[in-house]
């Protein structure tokens, strides 16, 4: 590889098992828990564990198939070695739609939680500069100012940018604490009755589905931090031990760390009373008296939500670094500074999303993001069962147990939670795929010829 397109090695194991904890907790169970109870009730946390396993699978698959190819791209690297150019280049669109609305949907989190603690002392902004227009607002401003720090943060330095996200996930995991232990006390069993008011499977008219299975589509959300950890391959000291040991700790962590937040958070509030709130966690403890807690909380989720913004940053800017550098965007994209950084890429991400997170809301934003996701994990599943059988002996520092059993319920998993997002959302995939498709044919699949021959 030419060094103008070669990454920095720098990242160890703790910095990939903070990678993922930072984005795996944060806006998921910060604010959408608010979004995920609205829609099934008590019952989100039953929400929480479907989404759970269906990640969980989908990491174990990620854990093993990026141990045998650790090249940045994650999905769509893995799909162009074992499907060939075309399924990729799909795969790169779901992935670029996912981290793109990722980070928008976070920065937008961070927003509402930023916006609240500035009101609690004093310094609110005004509605039209906090909310998009379909909120009443004009424009997200704290949304848009976060994404340009952010990626201020990677362009000044992968392993400095890494060991600060190290440091804030340890502030958040510390506020999540301070939440379990101050609401825990008023504890309420009567709350979960209740338990399943909407029922199982997605049901509603469109643009307002409930159900546990329309809650799960939502806040699968919030779980998958884990496939941020496989673009940063390339930037990994000890490849083949280092993405095992950060995305399978990293799942194990925050499982646990969701189930305990949202049943802590059910008993001490009634569901209905923080359904719609953006910041819901900080919400129930003013409501249960604990007015310094929440401004602590608020505080906390200010300083520390931007970790998982940098972590899907992070992913972001290298999927699209790949795709340039194989010759499917413009190989400019794909050169690195001297620090070993893309910057170009960088900036270009940032202005689509600051773009994105600027006007649309989180819920939104968040349906969005989840059916890209989805593509990518079936994709993953698909191809470790693919290399098992089309290179059974091939060495693997990291082999998933169960494979095949792993393999399909994570693929029909992710199938049954795509039927159960909104149609909107359904459309919205199916419509950038055919978009993606044309572009391919009329565009990429000749640049990437180039660049072969110029290779």
């Amino acid at each position: 590889m030419a060094e103008h397109h070669r990454l920095a090695q720098s990242l160890g194991w703790p910095h990939l098992v903070a990678l993922g904890v930072g984005a795996i907790v944060g806006t998921g169970i910060l604010t959408l828990i608010g979004v995920g109870a609205g829609k099934a009730g008590p019952a989100v946390i039953l929400s929480f564990a479907i989404a759970g396993l269906i990640c969980a699978c989908a990491a174990l698959a990620y854990a093993e198939v990026a141990t045998m190819i650790p090249a940045a791209g994650s999905a769509y690297t893995y799909s162009y070695v074992v499907f060939g150019e075309l399924i990729a280049w799909m795969i790169g669109v779901a992935l670029i739609l996912e981290y793109s609305l990722v980070v928008s949907a976070v920065a937008v989190g961070w927003s509402g939680y930023a916006s609240g603690f500035l009101n609690s002392v004093g310094w609110g902004l005004p509605p039209a500069l906090v909310n998009g227009p379909e909120l009443g607002g004009v424009i997200n401003l704290p949304a848009i100012f976060i994404i340009f720090v952010v990626a201020g943060l990677l362009i000044a330095g992968t392993r400095e940018s890494a060991t600060l996200n190290a440091i804030l996930v340890v502030i958040k995991l510390a506020a999540l604490a301070l939440f379990v232990a101050v609401a825990l006390p008023v504890f309420n069993a009567d709350n979960f009755h209740p338990f399943m008011p909407y029922g199982f499977p997605r049901s509603g008219a469109a643009g307002s589905e409930v159900g546990v299975m329309a809650a799960a589509a939502i806040i699968f959300f919030a779980f998958y931090g884990f496939d941020a950890i496989a673009t940063a391959a390339e930037d990994a000291k000890n490849p083949g031990r280092d993405l095992a040991i950060g995305i399978v700790g990293s799942m194990a962590v925050c499982v646990l760390i969701y189930m305990v937040i949202a049943a802590t958070a059910i008993g001490a509030l009634g569901y209905t009373r923080f359904a719609d709130s953006p910041e819901p966690l900080a919400l129930i403890l003013r409501e249960i008296g604990q007015g310094t807690a929440a401004r602590i909380l608020g505080a906390s989720a200010v300083i520390a939500l931007p970790t998982v913004i940098l972590a899907f940053f992070f992913g972001q800017s290298r999927i699209f670094f790949t795709v340039a550098r194989d010759g499917l965007l413009p190989s400019s994209l794909a050169r690195v500074s001297s620090r070993g950084t893309p910057v170009r890429i960088t900036m270009f991400t940032a202005i689509v999303v600051a773009v994105i997170a600027g006007i649309f809301p989180l819920a939104k934003i968040a349906a969005l993001a989840n059916a890209g996701t989805l593509a990518a994990f079936v994709a993953v599943c698909a191809a470790m069962l693919v290399l098992r059988r089309r290179e059974p002996d091939r060495e693997r520092k990291f082999r998933a147990p169960l494979a095949w059993p792993v393999g399909i319920v994570g693929i029909l998993g992710c199938l049954y939670l795509f039927i159960s997002l909104p149609v909107l959302t359904q459309t919205f995939f199916l419509a950038a795929q055919a978009i993606g498709l044309l572009l391919y044919f009329v565009y990429g699949s000749r640049a990437a010829e180039r660049a072969r021959v110029r290779a």
